[in-house]
């Protein structure tokens, strides 16, 4: 059973999510929210796999919200609502440590998939959708010359070097098959590439080994 806690400022909204996951078999809504710090405590509470978090909350906003969960080090991940598919609260999200986002009109097939995505550990968002965010977003926060020197950072200096390819490859929002044909390794090796990247860097999805790969400087933002 995946449970998930509801976190929406809009009574209406929150009632249409928690009718869609009751009669959805597997699924469970344990808890509604109707503000940032109230997601927080209920998070806490009802360790749900899942929070449904809307970014856009009076008092403490959805960010914040994600970030405080998140820093817990618990199992609860985070799934962000939001309007645009290229918005700066979806960008804020990540950074913050979503595990995806959906925007709030997807189809309700879309979103129980990405609920059960995220509770399983996967992403929700394709890396290259990723890649846009950053480029869209990234200058808010990284200098005009980029991010910090990759060197700093021991996590990255774990990698080996195959391993540095994959993670800069990721970075750019290549596949797994297009790591593959580019690298001239089979799919298998470079999924377990993978794994060990997101393992020696501490990243809790590929997601965040983008972000990663940004503020190390691996990856700079396109023009």
């Amino acid at each position: 059973m995946t449970t998930v806690l509801i976190a929406d400022d809009q009574p209406l909204q929150r009632l249409g999510f928690r009718m869609l996951l009751e009669g959805t078999p597997g699924m469970d809504a344990v808890g509604e929210a109707g503000h940032g710090a109230e997601a927080v405590r209920m998070a806490a509470e009802l360790r749900p796999d899942v929070v449904l978090m809307d970014v856009r909350m009076p008092g403490m906003d959805g960010i914040e919200a994600t970030r405080r969960i998140v820093a817990t080090g618990g199992r609860t991940r985070v799934l962000i609502l939001t309007t645009f598919d290229l918005d700066e609260y979806a960008y804020a999200g990540l950074r913050a440590g979503a595990s995806g986002f959906l925007l709030k009109d997807a189809r309700p097939e879309e979103l129980v998939a990405g609920i059960r995505a995220v509770a399983t550990g996967d992403a929700v968002v394709a890396p290259a959708l990723t890649r846009r965010l950053l480029d869209a977003h990234a200058h808010q926060v990284l200098s005009p010359a980029g991010a910090a020197d990759s060197q700093a950072d021991p996590r990255l200096r774990a990698l080996s070097e195959r391993e540095h390819e994959v993670l800069v490859a990721i970075g750019k929002g290549w596949t797994n098959a297009e790591i593959a044909e580019r690298l001239v390794l089979t799919e298998s090796t470079v999924k377990k590439h993978v794994g060990r990247v997101l393992a020696k860097i501490g990243a809790r999805d590929r997601i965040h080994a983008v972000i990663m790969a940004y503020d190390a400087g691996l990856v700079r933002p396109r023009s």
